[in-house]
């Protein structure tokens, strides 16, 4: 299948201001693009692209004062696949992950494991360890936080989000993130898109979406405290030990915004239209 996917971003800045974004895909899904991915301007700003230490795409540039727009649309591949499901991935011992995988036990900026453990190990120390254990801590969190926007706030830590039991999607899987770690399971959380694909639209505003991916069996496997089941068509942007590595936008200065439209769809193609490409 094919999704058509991109945003609509703008900002108001009352001096020069370096920003730096992360909006690219993740290079893992550049080999999907069917066409350029491309993060354009309409006040001929230089973008700088470099990595982060999450291998994460990150574009730097000077606003100048005004209104400046960011704007990208890109089609993408997509097996059409819900979440890949693996029942029997079982749960490494600590001596036995990868250097790399270690980084995402460790508590972070909005995953407090220090407070969370003990509430951790009380709910899930009974439950066999691997995928059966990470499903419950997605069923946990998915009914303990009443989800909606007026309970977005930026600052909400994992345990403020256990206490109010409320959220949005990134509180939603902060929470998971944390209790995952509690439990010697490495997680981390994800950026990215979700359109309605393959469910029922939603009568709200298109946003971007975070979920978390943990390691089990040797591999990365995503999962979605917020709408728990499997779902269709993923495009992942960052990832990082929690929203603090992986921000969408980082000003360093005043700066406003004051546009934001998001568009992820799926389009058909020529074959899917029965249409004969040499024709033309």
């Amino acid at each position: 299948m094919l999704i058509r996917a991109g945003y609509d971003l703008v900002f108001a800045a009352y001096a020069p201001t370096q920003m730096i974004t992360m909006l690219s895909v993740r290079p893992s899904r550049l080999v999907d693009l069917k066409t350029p991915h491309r993060i354009v301007n309409d006040r001929g700003l230089e973008l700088v692209d470099s990595h982060d230490a999450y291998g994460n795409i990150c574009t730097r540039f000077l606003l100048q004062p005004g209104m400046t727009r960011l704007s990208c649309d890109f089609i993408i591949a997509d097996s059409g696949d819900v979440d890949r499901q693996s029942p029997a991935a079982h749960q490494h011992d600590i001596d036995a992950l990868p250097a790399d995988a270690l980084t995402f036990l460790a508590g972070s900026r909005y995953c407090e494991t220090d407070l969370l453990s003990g509430v951790a190990w009380g709910m899930f120390g009974h439950i066999p360890s691997g995928w059966q254990r990470v499903q419950a801590i997605v069923d946990f969190v998915h009914n303990h936080l009443t989800y909606g926007y007026c309970y977005a706030r930026s600052t909400r830590t994992a345990w403020e989000a256990y206490q109010e039991r409320v959220g949005v999607c990134r509180d939603f899987a902060h929470l998971a993130v944390a209790l995952c770690r509690c439990m010697n399971i490495p997680a981390r959380y994800c950026s990215g898109y979700l359109g309605d694909i393959g469910v029922d639209p939603v009568d709200v505003a298109m946003d971007f979406h975070a979920w978390f991916e943990v390691y089990l069996g040797g591999e990365w496997h995503s999962f979605d405290a917020r709408h728990r089941v499997p779902r269709i068509g993923r495009i992942l942007m960052a990832c990082g030990r929690d929203a603090a590595d992986t921000a969408l936008t980082t000003a360093f200065g005043p700066v406003q915004l004051v546009g934001f439209k998001v568009h992820t769809d799926e389009i058909e193609s020529a074959l899917d239209r029965g249409e004969d490409r040499m024709a033309a």
